[in-house]
């Protein structure tokens, strides 16, 4: 019995360029979503605490001792001895960037009729793997619906 028709294998290196972009979006991933949760808390709070982050991400608190060094280094947060985490500027346009870039993939979702709790949900990951072409067709598509 014959398998459905499968599309051909793409050529060498568009394949490749196709693990690449999302390697480097499952790298950034990470980075982005810190940074994100420590802007919203900064809203918040007035500060993000190591404690409020590992609780909110569920994970330990070593592991968001070993990210926000991470952080650090890149020049994206600076913390303060017994009060908490801070972003740079550089941190700060970050967590703005992501959060639009989720704002938008979140209100395609919607406009495609899915239900805001699924696109919420979804848009957490997906917000990550979109290129900046497809988000701006997002954009279109929705402002259309309007």
């Amino acid at each position: 019995m014959k398998d459905k028709k499968m599309n051909p294998l793409l050529d060498v290196e568009e394949h490749a360029q196709g693990f690449l972009q999302v390697r480097e979006a499952h790298r950034r991933e990470l980075m982005d979503d810190y940074v994100e949760l420590i802007s919203d808390l900064i809203h918040e709070f007035g500060e993000a605490r190591q404690v409020d982050l590992a609780a909110r991400l569920g994970v330990s608190q070593p592991t968001v001792a070993k990210t926000l060094k991470r952080l650090a280094n890149a020049g994206l947060v600076h913390q303060l001895p017994y009060r908490g985490t801070f972003l740079t500027p550089e941190g700060e346009k970050l967590a703005a960037e992501n959060r639009e870039r989720h704002n938008v993939v979140e209100a395609f979702f919607i406009a495609l009729g899915i239900s805001a709790e699924t696109a919420r949900l979804d848009a957490e990951g997906v917000e990550h793997h979109v290129s900046d072409e497809t988000l701006e067709a997002f954009r279109r598509f929705t402002a259309s619906r309007k």
